[in-house]
């Protein structure tokens, strides 16, 4: 049990516990994206209902349900965008359709996604009607998934594409800001349920993003569980979870991997080797992976990032003469090589942070449909740009130097710290402001 889950000593308390019966009914998995809490949680539902001896490659009915997430005593919710994942997967599938393993990830990548939109959780939500076209046609095509033999090469391509265009849609359309309150009581009344094997899961991924009357749902659950019931909860950070549900649940902390631990992954999930020189922008080498699949979304963010560019330094123009500062010469290379472009593309100019960070926020519809670290790494590619435009100058190499890190602070603040985008944004142009214009 738990031989999917690399470099983490919090599954080997998991698996402890398990053995000696002497695991909660509720459990928190908190720790940095991509440190393997949701794949945890699968693996203790699956091990928690297996109907034998629990290993890994167990063959009873229920695990073989678990495997696919197909089982009726399994529930996950929460807000999630499954794009880099799905359209990772779908590459590992087309590149060798014939393999049964590369099938079932691909399936279980939708599944995940699908499964949110349970017609358990959303009764009553006005979503589910707007997309039931959407959830009927994704579920039509797992099913040829699963019967695709590995010479159709052409079919498989074709069907993993209309696969992620409905993934894309129900990614895009299907999800809000915080988990509705609605999914929540409804997830409540299914744990009161008899379940159909051994135990039934619920598993609620960043479960720090809903409102209070979702969380006073959620402690009322978690103050009586049935007996036949274990949740698990997700969260990047401990402290984003408020202390009354905290004190109900037992903490499980999981930790970023080492860079070896992070290729291991990519080897054995993705079936990919990743040189040893390869750096992270992020600091994950798994995030690293899965955001190279959205270049195509995050490209799309690249004229933002040179309005935002050209926006930067404008703001700097203008703090550097109000102060009586001399002007430098990397901030004026920027406005050169990307105000006229910001122009051309009809972006307005805007030479104040509040007003920037609003209409930044509203063109990116708050960045949720499209990740926010895109659209810095974007930006940092078009701060690079000019180092390399004049002869990488020592100079300008420090000035990059700089707003790396300042971006880095900016994409954990919100990636990882859960802060509001727009406060990220402004205290981000702010700091780069003051850098460029002190140098």
């Amino acid at each position: 049990m738990f031989e999917n889950i690399i470099e983490q000593g919090a599954v080997t308390q998991l698996k402890d516990d398990i053995l000696s019966g002497n695991y909660p009914p509720s459990m928190l998995f908190y720790g940095p994206s991509e440190t393997g809490k949701g794949s945890a949680a699968l693996e203790l539902a699956r091990v928690l209902s297996c109907s034998e001896n629990a290993q890994w490659k167990c063959t009873c009915p229920s695990c073989e349900r678990y495997r696919y997430l197909q089982s009726e005593d399994l529930l996950m919710l929460g807000k999630k965008s499954f794009s880099a994942e799905t359209a990772a997967c779908s590459s590992v599938f087309i590149k060798n359709p014939s393999s049964q393993s590369a099938k079932l990830l691909f399936f279980r990548s939708l599944r995940k996604l699908q499964t949110r939109f349970s017609s358990v959780l959303m009764e009553d939500d006005p979503k589910f009607s707007k997309l039931s076209s959407v959830l009927q046609s994704l579920d039509e095509k797992l099913n040829e998934l699963l019967e695709i033999k590995g010479e159709e090469i052409k079919l498989a391509e074709k069907l993993s594409a209309s696969l992620l265009k409905d993934a894309v849609t129900l990614n895009d359309e299907g999800f809000g800001s915080f988990i509705p309150t609605g999914h929540i009581r409804n997830a409540s009344y299914w744990c009161r349920l008899a379940p159909n094997g051994k135990r039934k899961v619920l598993i609620i991924e960043n479960s720090s993003e809903m409102r209070d009357e979702a969380r006073n749902s959620l402690l009322k659950l978690l103050e009586e569980p049935p007996p036949s019931v274990n949740i698990v909860l997700t969260s990047q950070r401990r402290e984003a979870v408020i202390p009354t549900i905290l004190s109900r649940c037992r903490q499980y902390r999981f930790i970023k991997r080492s860079a070896e631990g992070e290729r291991e992954v990519l080897r054995r999930v993705f079936q990919e080797g990743i040189i040893e020189e390869t750096s992270a922008a992020s600091g994950s080498l798994v995030t690293s992976y899965l955001e190279s699949f959205l270049s195509q979304k995050c490209e799309k963010l690249r004229p933002l990032a040179i309005w935002f560019t050209a926006s930067i330094a404008r703001i700097a123009v203008l703090a550097a003469r109000k102060s009586g500062s001399e002007i430098p010469a990397y901030v004026t290379a920027l406005g050169n090589r990307y105000a006229p472009e910001a122009d051309s593309l009809g972006f307005e100019r805007i030479v104040k942070i509040a007003p920037l960070v609003k209409a930044l926020t509203a063109k990116s519809g708050g960045f949720e449909n499209d990740t926010f670290s895109g659209f810095i790494r974007n930006c940092l590619d078009l701060f690079a740009d000019i180092s390399k435009e004049n002869c990488n100058a020592p100079d300008y190499i420090a000035y990059n130097d700089k707003i790396k890190k300042l971006t880095d602070e900016a994409v954990s603040a919100s990636d990882i710290l859960n802060v509001n985008t727009a406060l990220v944004l402004e205290a981000l142009i702010f700091n780069l402001k003051n850098m460029l214009v002190k140098g």
